[in-house]
């Protein structure tokens, strides 16, 4: 068997897991690595060796636009001050703390145990972002947890890049020297992808063919991680935050059929591309296994201890977070919650981001002798991903239960229909000044019963919120009628993001309606 043929069976295995997980509500990444290891222990399947670019360029850049697409900047603003102390501190501290732990049970020297400790530093937006779907989390904290994801792989970037240098090179850490660097990869990279947003929006703008839209959104992932890496700054930086800053724009790139499609393909090319990925973690593990040396077969028992560093370190560094920002921004008599701290240090599971960096890995250091332990390493991170995916990933859902944190559906519904009864009342009242224009008589003699027929429309769906039933109008629409009726969900539109903007609803709830404005205003659209 070929490794192409390897491939090809794990992309139908990957997607037929992926959507069984979904089906019974199970955790997709974890049965994805599960399944992942089953394959690669099998006798008869050949080695499959990633080369890093496969992760780097063809895998990362989508996973990591479409995660930081879920996110806004107002989600940002409200939560910048605990992710810094996240994507700083606690990122410096995990790598140190690992390497430490590495060194004293494992054969790594202290350079190569830097290296561990600084792939495996910050939490994972993929992983993150799929297991996050599956939980109703309150938005700021679902924010806490993605932002943290997202912008702690710039600093880990950052120590890896330095713990590389030093273990091939044998040169010293320079503090001034690494300062510097972050500053030019984080900075470099944001100005990248901010540049990149500011391009495609100026294109998209100026254009409405569903296709040639289709293609930009694809092609910006890996424009922006491309620019930024041949510039010398941080790739995965840029297409974060172009990711973020398109995200927070794209209601008003473009019309309804235009974003139906992109979002259809992207979501597409998505749900792929993580079920193969997660899926070739756990193939990966027994593949780095077969390179170990003699004296580095303990990894099954070096691989938990790593893991419980990591959440040991995390759980301690952000419960005196939590508590310090609780206590300066304490209110009245309120007591400090274990709830929220417990779900943001259990939802700190790695991922691709990890993999990717490890597999890039030299393989010689500067005199040209093999690099010492990379197989070890490699080991070791893939173990980690791997027990990391498994162990929390099936735990979380029973920790936000527990905690207590998670939004009832009812909550959702009642904000989603407070919103569609606010919407419709604030195109009600438009429509009933649009009565009185006269600029209507250019749509000819049907204006008036089109008019009454949007009117009807308005009300039914009104009552539908607050009777839980819908009255559907039997008359096809008109020529009139769709005009008036695309007029009046550019005004719910609009009012739908004054009330996100207003901080009065929550992304997701805006996003889930302005897909079903889209959906209403493209079956208005004549077909050809």
């Amino acid at each position: 068997m070929t490794g192409l043929t390897v491939v090809l069976l794990l992309v139908v295995l990957a997607t037929a897991v992926a959507t069984g997980a979904r089906r019974w509500s199970l955790p997709a990444p974890s049965l994805l690595v599960i399944a992942g290891l089953a394959v690669g222990l099998m006798p008869w399947v050949p080695e499959v060796r990633l080369p890093p670019q496969v992760i780097n360029v063809l895998v990362l850049p989508p996973l990591l636009y479409a995660s930081a697409g879920e996110i806004s900047v107002r989600d940002l603003r409200a939560v910048w001050r605990p992710v810094s102390g996240l994507v700083f501190g606690l990122v410096l501290a995990s790598a140190i703390v690992v390497a430490y732990v590495a060194a004293a049970i494992t054969p790594l020297t202290a350079a190569t145990a830097l290296i561990l400790g600084s792939v495996l530093a910050s939490t994972d937006p993929v992983a993150v972002t799929a297991l996050g779907r599956r939980l109703s989390l309150p938005p700021r904290v679902q924010a806490l947890v993605q932002a943290e994801s997202l912008f702690n792989d710039a600093t880990s970037l950052v120590l890896y890049k330095v713990a590389v240098v030093t273990a091939v090179t044998g040169s010293a850490i320079s503090v001034p020297g690494t300062a510097l660097q972050f500053l030019i990869l984080a900075g470099g990279g944001a100005l990248m992808g901010a540049a990149v947003a500011t391009v495609v929006t100026l294109i998209r703008r100026r254009t409405d063919d569903p296709m040639l839209e289709t293609v930009i959104a694809l092609v910006t992932p890996y424009a922006s991680y491309v620019i930024a890496e041949q510039s010398r700054t941080s790739g995965v930086t840029a297409v974060i935050v172009a990711g973020v800053v398109l995200g927070s724009t794209g209601h008003k790139l473009g019309n309804a059929p235009v974003r139906l499609q992109v979002h259809a393909v992207y979501d597409t090319v998505t749900f792929l591309l993580e079920s193969v990925v997660f899926a070739l973690i756990g193939l990966e593990l027994p593949s780095a296994v077969r390179h170990l040396a003699r004296d580095e077969h303990g990894w099954p028992l070096w691989v938990p201890v790593i893991a419980f560093t990591l959440l040991a370190i995390r759980l301690l560094w952000i419960f005196p977070l939590s508590a310090l920002i609780h206590h300066r921004h304490r209110i009245g008599e309120n007591r400090l919650s274990w709830r929220v701290p417990a779900v943001l240090s259990w939802a700190g599971t790695r991922g691709v981001m990890p993999l990717a960096a490890a597999l890039s890995i030299p393989l010689l250091t500067h005199s040209g002798a093999p690099l010492p332990h990379r197989a070890l390493i490699l080991t070791l991170t893939t173990g980690t991903i791997a027990l990391t995916l498994i162990f929390q990933g099936f735990t979380l859902a029973p920790v936000v239960r527990r905690s207590g944190i998670a939004l009832e559906p009812e909550h959702t519904a009642r904000e989603e229909a407070r919103t569609r009864r606010h919407i419709a009342h604030a195109a009600l009242e438009e429509l009933k000044q649009l009565g009185d224009l006269d600029e209507l008589t250019d749509l000819g003699a049907a204006a008036e019963a089109a008019l009454k027929q949007a009117r009807r429309h308005l009300e039914a769906r009104i009552h539908q919120v607050e009777d839980a039933h819908y009255s559907d109008p039997d008359a096809r629409p008109a020529d009139a009628y769709r005009e008036i009726r695309r007029t009046l969900i550019a005004i719910e539109a609009a009012e739908l993001q004054h009330l996100y903007e207003e901080n009065k609803i929550s992304n997701a709830t805006r996003r889930r309606i302005q897909h079903e404005l889209d959906l209403e205003e493209a079956s208005l659209r004549p077909r050809d």
